[in-house]
């Protein structure tokens, strides 16, 4: 291994290292498939060369050479260079300093302040960007990122960096929605059973029931960067009414109605794809156009429901079971000790046993419990409600997959979207928490009246 150089010598060697990444970066540019990538230890200092340079020609393939070489480098030498970012390429607390004494002779030079507290790594992912593949690789980069956050503290700002620019990356204006169909190309296809995060498609066939039929629609936001990669898609169901289960409209020998039938629309699976975009809000913006093009295709159509998953349900109501403080009282944790005996949904009498009891338990789940933060625990919901959306219904065993039973005792529920309420909803949600539900789920309560 050559000897690091002498530090009087340090100027001559980045001169010569910066011409030779330059060279390698436009070999990497225009031979994608023959490149040898930078070897890793030279992460830092092509971060610093493409920092330096002002031609966009061979920014363009430094970005490239620096990508590159993250992707070929190994998990320890990725988690080495994140740490760089975070340590070195900060902002220059000279700069900060000239601006802050500048702005205390003249006022007209905030700007300047702001220009010299930005880290100099925005800029930098900035010119990462511009490399071809760039927003993608981004996208990964910071995927990566998110898996060492818990044990490096300090990644926390380059995180805060990639999400601040990600949210104008991928604002809505930028993103463009597709209806996905049997006919969209497979590579796309082959992604949406791979992204499923609500209800696995079990093969093509499963894939197929949810796309052809008359009364299946999906739709995706896919960015222009990345016109492959669906960055959130949902699956819609239309109907003549509001379902309370999930098999039916899985079902493989269902028989399909058509669409001009159809008086409901019933958002039954959102799946973000994304792990390296967590944090940046597509959902809601994808819901409200589809809502639109939905009226607009198909004018029968006035109820707009999703049927959910409730992910925290089981958990939260574990926890409920094992603290003798909680309000659960002797009757209620007798009913309970039916969820441990396997395959009890397939008794019909104790599954009806426990319907009160898991309604009850589920509307205060809903509408009483809130986590360390204040806020509705389940993720979904505030998702929902966060959106303007009523809860409208609570559906005992809606689920009854493996997964379904397990995050959720098989419980499922409504959130309607009254297009009316929404905004009213949302405000009463955002500003004071008031979670809208329908008086049917009220009633659920322990105690109502």
């Amino acid at each position: 291994m050559k000897p690091a150089a002498p530090r009087q010598n340090r100027p001559a060697f980045l001169g010569e290292l910066f011409e030779t990444l330059t060279e390698r970066g436009r070999r990497l540019l225009w031979r994608r498939d023959t490149a040898e990538p930078p070897q890793p230890p030279e992460l830092s200092e092509l971060a610093e060369a493409l920092l330096s340079r002002r031609g966009e020609a061979s920014g363009v393939a430094l970005a490239r050479g620096l990508l590159s070489a993250f992707d070929h480098a190994g998990r320890d030498a990725r988690l080495g260079f994140l740490r760089v970012l975070a340590e070195r390429f900060g902002p220059d607390p000279e700069a900060v300093k000239a601006a802050l004494a500048a702005l205390k002779r003249d006022p007209e030079a905030l700007e300047d302040l702001h220009a010299a507290a930005e880290p100099r790594r925005q800029e930098l992912l900035r010119r990462l960007n511009l490399a071809p593949g760039g927003t993608a690789a981004l996208v990964g980069m910071r995927e990566e990122l998110l898996t060492h956050l818990r044990g490096n503290p300090d990644l926390k700002r380059v995180d805060n960096d990639f999400a601040h620019l990600f949210g104008s990356w991928f604002n809505r204006g930028f993103l463009v929605l597709r209806h996905i169909d049997w006919n969209t190309p497979a590579a796309i296809l082959e992604k949406i059973i791979r992204y499923e995060a609500v209800h696995a498609i079990r093969n093509w066939d499963d894939l197929r029931n949810r796309l052809q039929p008359t009364d299946r629609r999906c739709y995706g936001f896919f960015h222009p960067q990345m016109v492959d990669e669906p960055l959130i898609f949902v699956e819609v169901a239309l109907t003549t009414s509001i379902p309370d289960n999930v098999g039916g409209l899985l079902d493989l020998e269902r028989q399909p109605i058509e669409a001009e039938e159809a008086t409901t629309a019933v958002f039954y699976s959102i799946s973000n794809t994304q792990r390296g975009l967590a944090g940046v809000s597509f959902g809601n913006f994808l819901i409200k156009q589809v809502v639109e093009e939905l009226k607009a295709e198909l004018p029968e159509i006035h109820t707009f429901v999703t049927l959910s998953p409730v992910p925290g349900f089981a958990a939260w109501l574990s926890a409920q079971r094992r603290d003798e403080g909680s309000d659960l009282d002797a009757e209620q944790r007798a009913a309970f000790a039916v969820l441990d005996e396997p395959g009890w949904h397939m008794d019909a009498d104790r599954a009806e046993a426990l319907r009160a009891p898991l309604m009850a338990a589920a509307a205060t789940y809903f509408l009483r419990a809130r986590d360390g933060k204040g806020r509705v625990p389940d993720p979904v919901a505030r998702f929902h409600l966060g959106n303007g959306a009523q809860l409208d219904r609570l559906n005992h065993l809606g689920d009854v997959s493996a997964n379904g039973l397990k995050q959720s005792h098989g419980l499922m529920v409504n959130y309607l979207y009254d297009l009316n309420r929404i905004e009213a909803n949302h405000e009463a949600f955002a500003e004071r928490g008031t979670v809208a539900a329908a008086p049917a789920v009220s009633r659920a309560l322990p105690n109502a009246s």
